[in-house]
């Protein structure tokens, strides 16, 4: 039975049907985008209109008052040292675990105290939520 219902729709003219009922459909692709809000037609992504230069020498998209202009980007040495080292790698807690305490530095004791007293806290929560 659905079989011939499926051979029946080859020969109906939705376009008729459309204009007969009235009803929404789904947007078909292929036809061009005539303009209005949003649409999947034109969704990807844009070629940059910016130069190389001002890429180069702005931070693009930094601002973010209204009537402001993107910061320019400044030598290495007016950067504060400290900066350079955000993205190194730390050691983990069982590295940690592995060295001398007495010959970590100030920073990875720190480190140490903090990732030893997050571990054994959450060990003891685990340890009451079962009794």
């Amino acid at each position: 039975m659905a079989l011939t219902y499926i051979r029946s729709l080859r020969n109906v003219n939705f376009q008729e049907v459309i204009q007969i009922g009235g009803c929404r459909t789904f947007a078909v692709g292929g036809g061009k985008k005539k303009g209005g809000k949003g649409g999947a037609a034109g969704d990807g992504p844009k070629a940059s209109t910016i130069s190389k230069e001002v890429k180069a020498s702005t931070v693009v998209g930094a601002n973010i008052l209204k009537d402001g202009v993107d910061p320019k980007v400044l030598p290495d040495s007016e950067y504060p040292d400290w900066l350079w080292h955000l993205l190194d790698k730390r050691p983990a807690l069982s590295e940690l675990r592995r060295k001398k305490l007495e010959s970590l530095p100030y920073d990875d004791l720190k480190r140490f105290v903090k990732l030893d007293t997050r571990a054994r806290i959450k060990e003891n929560n685990s340890l009451r939520a079962k009794n």
